[in-house]
């Protein structure tokens, strides 16, 4: 199995900035993709930055963020980072980090997908 940890959120003021880790453990073979997804209060969870293996780590965002958040990774460590600036109140979430590969499985290998546990990001006004 694989795990996902995450960490670095907090309560910061608008305009801030913070930066969210998290980092891939366990039976990892490959990881594909890794992607950052938040759940404001009382709406659904949304993407909010993806970020790929391939490509140099080619990166997309939500429009919403676009200009303010950068998505990083380093493939090596299995670790995915989400700098997020300029923050603004409608950013108060609870961020998810998520991850899409491969896992080591009896002699093979077989897909995966794996979320961390979420952490909370306030921005207050």
């Amino acid at each position: 199995q694989v795990q996902l940890v995450e960490s670095g959120g907090g309560l910061v003021q608008a305009g801030g900035s913070l930066r969210l880790s998290c980092a891939a453990s366990g039976s990892v073979f490959t990881i594909n993709t890794m992607a950052w997804y938040r759940q404001p209060p009382g709406k659904q969870r949304e993407l909010v930055a993806i970020i790929t293996s391939t490509n140099g780590g080619s990166a997309k965002y939500d429009d919403s963020v676009k200009g303010r958040f950068t998505i990083s990774r380093d493939n090596a460590e299995n670790t995915v980072w989400l700098q997020m600036n300029s923050l603004k109140p409608e950013d108060t979430a609870v961020y998810y980090c998520n991850a899409e590969g491969l896992q080591y499985y009896g002699l093979g290998s077989s897909s995966f997908e794996s979320w961390g546990q979420g952490t909370q990001v306030t921005v207050s006004s």
